[in-house]
């Protein structure tokens, strides 16, 4: 399985031929290379992680691909064909095995409303929590996918959660409201706490990749 960053929460998955795209949002530039997706995974409602034309391309050429999100992604969504998924359901698309975590966003302050949010592992190895701090229990997690900056976030906050979940491989995302310097910080800090369990730490920016 091949693993490729795109801009800030925006991930694609491949594997014998086929595409997962995780969180196509706002700040992803247009996606138009969609050919042979068989799903989207969209892990809460916020703009940054899906908008409604970055799913039309991807089902222009896909129009097959199933989509995957919570309660309030399918309310949001009108008339698209969204799957309600929640923590504890695994679902089979493709070459694809999505196993679903946890239930609702970070706080970000008590003015705003707490959204449904999942986080989801793929096909048992690369996790990502979305816009939380869920922790895929009973999971050995070979790569994470570690948020680096966001309004919801504190970084000791996102060194605990990689202490945590303990990845034997980590990147950043959800990192485009970061300066270089922002990032920099962020990647180091996030570095240090992989380390501790002795896994490695990838600094990937988009278009890179990761072989799983």
């Amino acid at each position: 399985m091949r693993l490729t960053k795109l801009e800030h929460a925006a991930l694609i998955l491949e594997d014998s031929g086929k595409k997962l795209f995780v969180d196509p949002g706002s700040y992803t530039t247009a996606i138009t290379e969609a050919a042979q997706a068989v799903a989207i995974v969209i892990t809460h409602e916020h703009a940054d992680h899906w908008t409604p034309e970055q799913i039309d391309r991807i089902l222009s050429r896909n129009p097959d691909a199933r989509i995957l999100a919570p309660a309030g992604v399918a309310a949001a969504a009108g008339a698209l064909p969204v799957e309600v998924v929640k923590a504890g359901d695994e679902i089979e698309v493709g070459p694809f095995t999505l196993t679903f975590f946890g239930e609702k966003h970070a706080v970000i302050h008590e003015s705003i409303p707490i959204v449904d949010n999942v986080g989801v592992l793929v096909n048992g190895t690369v996790y990502y929590g979305g816009d939380s701090y869920s922790i895929p229990e009973g999971v050995e997690v070979d790569v994470q996918a570690v948020p680096a900056g966001a309004p919801w976030l504190k970084i000791g906050d996102v060194m605990d959660y990689v202490l945590a979940v303990k990845p034997r491989r980590s990147f950043p995302t959800h990192e485009m409201t970061l300066s270089k310097a922002g990032k920099e910080m962020s990647n180091a800090r996030i570095k240090w706490a992989t380390e501790q369990n002795g896994g490695t730490f990838h600094p990937l920016e988009p278009g890179d990749t990761l072989d799983i």
